[in-house]
């Protein structure tokens, strides 16, 4: 964080007219000629305008709140006015101009933002506040006057409330979210209002490296991949603003670890567009704007060859749901995205508070094998008991499935205390958030320790021979005296799963499980058959203790849990005697005549340690 001396005098010199946020005055028609140059962004322009003409007839966003949360009103609001906004500034249409003042004034008119669940005033903030400063020029004074108080009265000075503003100390998303809708305000206000504008941006310059500092050290983002979508896009949006309006960032995109983040989100995307959805995350890959700006700040257009397939394949129907869409284009104007070529490593490796690793066997081949495998520990926001799960492609389908969450408000209406991250915290007994129902290991029963953290403790990155290694022991504390698993993806054709566990000082009974949205037939002692339209893969158990295959229903266990339909778990169980040490080897192939013989010793592994 840079101090007070580094930031001393750059407010009071803003001297940028209006608009002064992420695009200037004056450059409409650079961005409009650069889009104009590649098909697919131009198809996302003309998209944005045809969103544009449809919104015109349709009535303000309205004040109903679902349950403590506003958010998805405020979303809306961002969507509309941020697009609105750009398609007046790009094409000078009147209509677009009166209809994002419409929306402004109608959001100005609510009686508050919501300031008790403050993302939905953040990101309100940040949407009256791009419609404010880029439509400035041209709004009526009184609309001016109107949008301004809102901007200040619901949206800034609830933000200095202690009552409200306790994302200011803490390590994820609302932290990345609320300190940039309030950045965005006072940027546009700070003609009317410099020293709070001064204030509100030194605040959110001492408190945003607390949510960016668990980037490092290798960029992988703690929450997982639909809360990186989150923080990261609205933490770039913050940086772009302040370059923009102030010409600098103050070093902050040099944190440690998130310039490097950009290859957490391109590797945990599967083959198929599917995501490895580990924590509160979907596993629907979408349009990702702040993907467009690390591509410019790494310089590396291969960060994009995920989002070169959503562009060219998504309708601009289903695009224009993305509310910051605009930004794309603001800073994917003069890419060449016909010519994006693929990443050149098929392994990525991150640590941190949520290690992950990824690995496949091609980036060009929809049937390729692709394995996501999750470390670290439920303590994190945002996390599930799935440390040692893993999801698996091939095939061209999922094999190995995550479920993610279950919509919040459809827990919370039912009275579920759903982030509590104590051990005996309600939300380990939502089906789907406990290792019961993820591609890891259960101990009698029992849920994994909360306090556990596992990393990755040795990797290989040799095409032919990936692997990760990671020792589980303090997830499972009390429970086994030593718990290590080890994936490796061989000969691009291959997956193999070890567990290597010992047993305390008494009998423990073991489950192995695996989500599998195929229908499953256990041919024998040691082999599974899965099958899915058409295609099959088989899953077969080396170990020299007994072990019991069979199938566990994913029917939800209390009457508040979402439904899984067309869902399996199977695995095995097996009971370890007290203090012996056990391994088992699961083999997943396409080819039933694989060799399925012991994966051996993990100790063995030709693996290098990341100690």
């Amino acid at each position: 964080m840079p101090d007070n001396e580094t930031f001393t005098g750059k407010l009071t010199k803003l001297k940028r007219p209006h608009p002064r946020l992420l695009l200037l005055k004056g450059d409409e028609q650079f961005l409009v000629q650069k889009i104009q140059s590649d098909k697919s962004l131009k198809n996302i322009h003309d998209a944005i305008l045809a969103e544009g003409n449809r919104l015109i007839n349709q009535p303000p966003v309205e004040r109903i709140q679902i349950g403590r949360r506003l958010l998805d009103k405020s979303r809306e609001a961002l969507r509309r006015i941020f697009q609105l906004s750009y398609a007046y500034r790009t094409t000078g249409e009147k209509k677009y101009l009166q209809r994002a003042e419409k929306e402004m004034l109608a959001v100005a008119n609510f009686s508050n933002w919501n300031p008790s669940h403050f993302l939905d005033v953040a990101e309100m903030t940040m949407a009256v506040a791009i419609g404010y400063d880029w439509l400035y020029d041209d709004l009526s004074e009184g609309s001016r006057q109107k949008i301004r108080e809102a901007i200040l009265k619901k949206g800034i000075e609830p933000s200095y409330k202690k009552e409200y503003n306790w994302f200011l100390t803490a390590e994820h998303n609302w932290n990345q979210v609320c300190n940039a809708g309030m950045t965005f305000g006072a940027l546009a206000i700070a003609e009317h209002e410099p020293e709070l504008a001064e204030r509100t941006i030194e605040r959110a310059l001492e408190s945003i490296p607390k949510s960016m500092e668990p980037y490092g050290p290798d960029g992988a983002y703690p929450e997982g991949f639909g809360y990186w979508e989150y923080g990261t896009s609205f933490n770039v949006l913050f940086l772009s603003a302040l370059e923009r309006a102030l010409g600098t960032d103050f070093g902050l995109a040099q944190t440690p670890g998130f310039l490097k983040t950009a290859g957490f989100e391109q590797n945990i995307v599967g083959p198929l567009g599917i995501v490895h959805n580990w924590g509160d995350s979907g596993d629907r890959n979408g349009v990702s704007p702040a993907l467009f700006w690390f591509a410019n700040k790494n310089n590396d257009p291969s960060l994009l060859y995920m989002q070169k397939k959503v562009i060219q394949e998504q309708p601009g129907r289903d695009l224009v749901k993305d509310r910051t869409l605009p930004a794309l284009l603001l800073w994917g104007a003069g890419m060449n995205l016909s010519d994006i070529p693929p990443p050149k490593e098929n392994f990525w490796m991150g640590q941190g508070p949520s290690p992950v690793a990824m690995m496949r066997s091609s980036w060009t081949d929809p049937n390729a094998f692709f394995v996501g495998f999750k470390a670290g520990s439920a303590s994190v926001n945002h996390a599930h008991m799935d440390a040692g799960s893993f999801v698996l492609d091939a095939l061209g389908e999922r094999w190995a499935m995550d479920f993610g969450p279950q919509n919040y408000n459809s827990l919370e209406e039912r009275g579920i205390k759903l982030f509590g991250r104590e051990q005996d915290a309600e939300r380990w007994d939502i089906f789907r958030y406990n290792n019961l129902v993820h591609n890891t290991l259960t101990i009698d029963g029992q849920y994994q320790r909360v306090k556990g953290y596992a990393k990755i403790d040795a990797f290989s990155s040799d095409p032919r021979d990936m692997a990760i290694v990671s020792d589980l022991s303090t997830i499972y504390d009390g429970q086994a005296s030593a718990v290590k698993r080890g994936i490796a993806l061989r000969d691009s054709r291959q997956v193999i799963v070890r567990d290597e566990v010992k047993a305390p000082d008494k009998d423990i009974t073991l489950r192995w499980t695996l989500l599998t949205p195929a229908q499953v037939l256990i041919q024998d002692g040691s082999t599974v058959v899965l099958s899915q339209k058409g295609k099959t893969m088989y899953l077969t158990f080396n170990a020299s203790t007994p072990l019991k295959i069979k199938t566990w229903s994913t029917e939800p266990t209390h009457d508040y849990d979402a439904p899984n339909p067309g869902t399996t778990m199977v695995g095995f169980e097996a009971t370890l005697r007290a203090g012996s040490p056990h391994s088992f080897d699961a083999t997943f192939s396409a080819d039933k005549n694989t060799n399925t013989s012991s994966a051996g010793p993990i100790s063995g592994w030709k693996v290098k340690s990341t100690k």
